[in-house]
């Protein structure tokens, strides 16, 4: 059942791909979750599709910036505990890095990268609010490896609020209820609410959403009873592969494009 566009919560992820294309917003929001100062970001692209090849797997990344010291952020929204996201963690990250060097950048050039996973759950179990992971040796943890390749994952259900700021946990907070602590003068939050109001008033963020769950919605069912069962409804079989990698604009371009459908259906093999 689709969920009334008006009460989305920003870990919607359709609202909060939507509302951090606002520096204003994004800027301090990573600051927080990091611990530190952050002058300048550039979005390289909003909820940027990468491709490697014809035949590979793509992954759309709903928030991809970059600092001022060139290290590449890619933050994510996940609500769905079976995923398997350590996994998934790697494979974003190793098409990060292909892209880079698919437009020329020399392997010895790539960028620091963190890969930032917001979770609605607690992704280990282990009761905290923030688990970072870097390659460190095993026969001397205190030596990294210096890949400058960062995955951090963070809970609203975290425990240990003796171990991370309190600001961050109010941030996780409303992450999660989408609703400000009465007496609120926290500016980064009373800042995300206010987007959020916007957000579920503006029409035409709404008719996107609506267009998108619609076709969710219907190339799920018909990919489900016909694409995926029998194989002979080639649309459907299309719409279950492009729901499955999150292409979301490639769905809906592919819905009302028969030319760029036919292209999809070569890449695909279907």
């Amino acid at each position: 059942m689709t969920q009334s566009y008006e009460k989305l919560g920003f870990s919607n992820d359709f609202m909060f791909g939507k509302i951090m294309q606002n520096p204003k917003i994004c800027k301090p929001f990573l600051e927080r979750v990091l611990g530190v100062k952050i002058y300048r970001i550039e979005y390289i692209e909003p909820q940027k599709q990468i491709d490697l090849k014809a035949d590979a797997r793509s992954v759309r990344l709903d928030i991809y910036v970059e600092d001022e010291e060139h290290t590449v952020y890619d933050c994510e929204m996940q609500t769905t505990p079976n995923r398997n996201l350590p996994k998934r963690s790697r494979y974003y990250q190793g098409q990060i890095d292909i892209n880079l060097i698919n437009k020329g950048m020399d392997y010895k050039s790539l960028k620091k990268s963190l890969i930032i996973f917001i979770c609605t759950f607690d992704p280990f179990g282990k009761g905290a609010y923030v688990y970072t992971f870097r390659n460190v040796c095993k026969e001397f943890p205190d030596l990294e490896l210096g890949d400058d390749a960062w995955k951090i994952f963070l809970s609203t259900k975290g425990t240990n609020t003796d171990s991370v700021s309190p600001e961050l946990v109010d941030l996780l907070r409303y992450i999660e209820k989408s609703e400000l602590p009465q007496g609120c003068q926290d500016a980064l939050l009373c800042d995300m609410d206010t987007s959020l109001k916007a957000a579920r008033t503006n029409s035409e963020w709404r008719k996107d959403f609506m267009t998108l769950e619609m076709l969710k919605k219907e190339c799920h069912e018909e990919g489900l009873e016909e694409g995926l069962k029998k194989g002979e409804n080639r649309f459907g079989a299309l719409c279950s592969k492009l729901l499955a990698e999150g292409r979301y604009t490639e769905l809906e371009h592919a819905a009302v494009d028969a030319e760029y459908r036919q292209q999809l259906y070569k890449k695909y093999g279907l």
